[in-house]
């Protein structure tokens, strides 16, 4: 017969509490990762095997547990009283190149969207076509066509690439 789970917590629930606070040292997230040990273990507690080591299992729960929260802060960001000031690697759109950003506004409706989402965003044909309807096939052509248009205006060796679109 296997023994009410909360004799269980009782028993080993200072174990539990050691084990988190060894991994993440005393505070509240010791507190939650025992908290969060014990819910765990009432879900899994019906289909445990009899003759388990309930210690060891326990132990096993805090620590996955303890790791969960690791991860946890890993991902949260570090709140900051000021933000620093600094620019932005890709520097500020529209600022430059006021030439070729004139020369794709001035591109036809059809060219203009599929240069933009497909060359300056990076999106495929078929996404592409999604967004500004149409088939996969008349985005390639628009594109082409206003990539064209751009060559014909900077040149093969001036600030447009295929790749990379106008920069």
């Amino acid at each position: 017969m296997r023994e009410p789970f909360d004799r269980i917590v009782a028993h080993h629930g200072a174990v539990v509490l050691r084990v988190c606070r060894g991994v993440l040292g005393a505070g509240p997230d010791a507190d939650d990762a025992w908290s969060e040990t014990f819910l765990a273990a009432l879900r899994a507690w019906p289909d445990l095997e009899e003759g388990t080591d309930v210690e060891a299992w326990l132990v096993r729960v805090a620590q996955r547990k303890a790791i969960d929260v690791i991860r946890a802060r890993a991902r949260n960001a570090v709140p900051i009283d000021e933000v620093p000031e600094r620019e932005s690697q890709y520097g500020l759109p529209g600022t430059g190149d006021a030439d070729v950003w004139d020369a794709v506004a001035d591109l036809p409706p059809r060219q203009r969207l599929a240069v933009g989402y497909h060359y300056l965003a990076r999106l495929s044909h078929v996404e592409t076509a999604e967004i500004i309807g149409g088939t996969p096939a008349a985005v390639r052509r628009a594109a082409a066509d206003g990539i064209r248009s751009l060559r014909k205006t900077y040149g093969t060796t001036g600030t447009c690439s295929e790749k990379g679109g106008p920069r």
